[in-house]
Formats: structure tokens, C-alpha cells, sequence
């Protein structure tokens, strides 16, 4: 394959055959929707019944040898030895000296010598790097990329679903599971993008297209589809969860984005700590709000947000219809000066639409 063409999913094939209308996420060329379903019925499975998605375009870092627990949360913004072995986190690798996001990740903790990162597909490389320069010696930092793939089963009928394939689906939101399957070995873990009780299940890149047959044909029968990324998008917006390269990156701290609660603020070390505590206790000039429209407008990002006397206060950096409410939904970085409640203008094609500042959910969803 060329180099400057985007990596392929271990499914890649599958998809083609689903019709699957693909496109280039960071790099990868993975499925927006599949025929037959289509954005609004693919989110629509997942908030009724339940969608499978592949994820495997996401990253895999695995940090292994003595202390490797103690180095990641010295590096990374959540507070790492609060877990035990089994649990996973969200967390946050930051610039430092900045605080700007330099990505958003999940950690399971599988002992104090190894611990496995699953990054965004674009950062993936940053994310390793920046580990690699830090470790000490003893400590590997490992790119594993497609050494696994990454599906996602997601809805209220994903329990059922897992069960049906004998796999583990009743432990506790962001902790994870080891189980056999077929002769191979799949990480089972409580957690998702999408506001939905689900799982993210691990496997080996080789073993991606029996474990997704299986799932899909299961997810068909309980009355759910597969999902592409535009489904995705549009769960995720719903629930104000963060995209990185939209509404968070590395101009952008996580005082701004209002992800304190993935900070571990008492820890001694983590990259970005003196900035982030500066902007703390000064109080941020910007927060990551949301928006919802007052009438039929369908806010987009980069629309640029007003006071009702013109003064600009901020820019749409996620927005979307939503599905669920029936109306148009956005995230947004105001200014401080903006509160919840308050009624703000957004340029949608050169007319100024009416919104209204509110906190997410957009929807009343919960993972957990």
C-alpha cells in the first residue's frame, strides 16, 4: 500500500461488503455509515437496542517493566494509583510546560509493570514518543498499533449480546475483563463513546473478523446494526463528550475543556501541572459550554458565537443535529463571561441563529 493511502481496518473488507461508505479518520480509512442503515437509524440502534462499531483505527501503547504504573501517572493527568489491577481510566497526556491537550486516552491497568494506553489514531505516535523520550531505564514504551483491534458494542442490549457469546458482561463500568473466546483471548472492558452502557472489546488484529461476525450476527438478531463513525460522532456529541482535534488539543487546557475531574490535582507530578494549577486558581478565560438551538438551525464548527449586542464571545467546535432531541446541539469554547441560561447568537450561513447556553448531556443517557 502506498504510503501517503490511509491504513486499513482488519475489517476493511467487511465493511466493503456491508457497503460501507468509508472515509480517512486520522489516517485510516474506516466506515462513516453502512447501507441500509445510515447515521440517524445506526444512532438510533444504539439508544434502542445496540450497535457494534470498529474501533481499531484507535491506538494501542503498551508501557511494561518495573514501576511502569508510577512513570504513566507521573506523565499522565488522572491519578493512575487509585486503581486497582483490572480498572481502567480517562485520562489526559498534556504538554508541558503549556497544559494544552495533547491527547485524550484510556488506561487499564493490568499491574504495577504494565499498563496498556488506548490513544486517538492521529496522536498515537505523539503519545508514544513523548512516553519513550520520558522513560527510565527498565521501562518500555511500545507502539502496538496493529498488534489489536478495537470493537465497540454499545446500547442497552449489549449485555445480552456479550452473554450470548459466553463473554464477560456484568463487572463494573471502566474496569476490565481477560476471557477466552474461539481459542483466542479478548479484553473485555465496561466503557464506550457513546452515553450507552457498552463495552470496548481488545483482540488480536488477526482474530478481528470471526469476533466481529459473531457480534454482528448477534447485534442483527437483537434488533441493533452495525455502526460507522458518523453514528459515533453523533452519540458522542449528544453527550458533550470532547473530540480531540475539535474541541480539545493542544491550545486548549483541561480547565478550558471543564475535564477536571480527569486530573488528579493532588498528585506531585504530571505533565502540565504548574500551568493547569495557574489557570485554576486564576479561573479560565474560555470554557467548553454547550449550545442548543431555539429553532430549526443546525449549528456547525467554526461558526462563530455573538452576545446579543454583537460582541464576540466564542466559536461552535462541535455541532450536530441530534437524533434523540430533534434539534441542533453543539459544543462550544465561550468566554468566561458566558453562563449557563444565557441566550447567544451563532452565525449558521450567515444568519444569526438564536441558542441557548446549557451544561451536557444534551440527552438523558449513562454509561454506567
Amino acid at each position: 500500500m502506498p504510503a501517503d493511502e490511509p491504513r486499513r481496518s482488519p475489517l476493511h473488507e467487511r465493511h466493503l461488503a456491508l457497503g460501507a461508505k468509508l472515509a480517512d479518520f486520522g489516517g485510516w480509512s474506516m466506515p462513516i455509515d453502512y447501507a441500509g442503515g445510515g447515521v440517524l437509524k445506526e444512532h438510533a440502534a444504539v439508544r434502542q437496542a445496540v450497535g457494534v462499531f470498529d474501533v481499531s483505527h484507535l491506538g494501542k501503547v503498551a508501557v511494561t517493566g518495573e514501576g511502569a504504573r508510577a512513570f504513566v501517572d507521573s506523565c499522565l493527568t488522572a491519578d493512575l494509583g487509585r486503581l486497582q489491577p483490572g480498572q481502567a481510566q480517562y485520562t489526559l497526556c498534556c504538554d508541558d510546560p503549556t497544559g494544552g491537550i495533547v491527547d485524550d486516552l484510556i488506561a487499564y491497568l493490568r499491574g504495577d509493570d504494565d499498563v496498556f494506553l488506548v490513544p486517538n489514531a492521529a496522536n498515537t505516535a505523539e503519545v508514544a514518543r513523548r512516553l519513550a523520550a520520558a522513560a527510565p531505564p527498565g521501562v518500555e514504551v511500545a507502539d502496538r498499533h496493529e498488534d489489536f483491534a478495537v470493537l465497540a458494542v454499545q446500547g442497552p442490549r449489549s449485555p445480552q449480546l456479550l452473554a450470548q457469546l459466553g463473554l464477560p458482561h456484568d463487572h463494573d463500568y471502566m474496569s476490565f475483563a481477560d476471557a477466552g473466546w474461539e481459542g483466542t483471548t479478548v479484553v473485555v472492558c465496561r466503557s464506550g463513546y457513546t452515553g450507552e452502557i457498552g463495552f470496548e472489546i481488545v483482540c488480536p488484529w488477526s482474530d478481528a473478523g470471526p469476533v466481529w461476525d459473531a457480534l454482528l450476527a448477534r447485534t442483527i438478531d437483537l434488533g441493533g446494526l452495525p455502526c460507522g463513525l458518523g453514528a459515533r460522532d453523533t452519540l458522542r456529541t449528544e453527550m458533550g463528550y470532547p473530540l480531540h482535534g475539535q474541541d480539545i488539543g493542544p491550545t486548549v487546557t483541561p480547565v478550558q475543556a471543564r475535564l477536571g475531574w480527569a486530573v488528579g490535582w493532588d498528585k506531585p507530578a504530571f505533565w502540565g501541572r504548574d500551568a493547569m494549577l495557574a489557570e485554576r486558581a486564576a479561573g479560565p478565560a474560555r470554557l467548553l459550554r454547550g449550545l442548543v438551538a431555539d429553532d430549526r438551525a443546525i449549528p456547525r464548527p467554526h461558526m462563530t458565537v455573538t452576545a446579543g449586542d454583537g460582541t464576540v464571545v466564542g466559536e461552535v467546535t462541535s455541532g450536530t443535529f441530534s437524533p434523540t432531541r430533534r434539534v441542533g446541539v453543539a459544543l462550544a469554547l465561550l468566554g468566561s463571561q458566558v453562563q449557563e441560561g444565557d441566550a447567544v447568537l451563532v452565525d449558521v450561513r450567515g444568519r444569526s441563529a438564536g441558542m441557548h447556553v446549557v451544561r451536557p448531556p444534551f440527552v438523558d443517557a449513562s454509561p454506567r
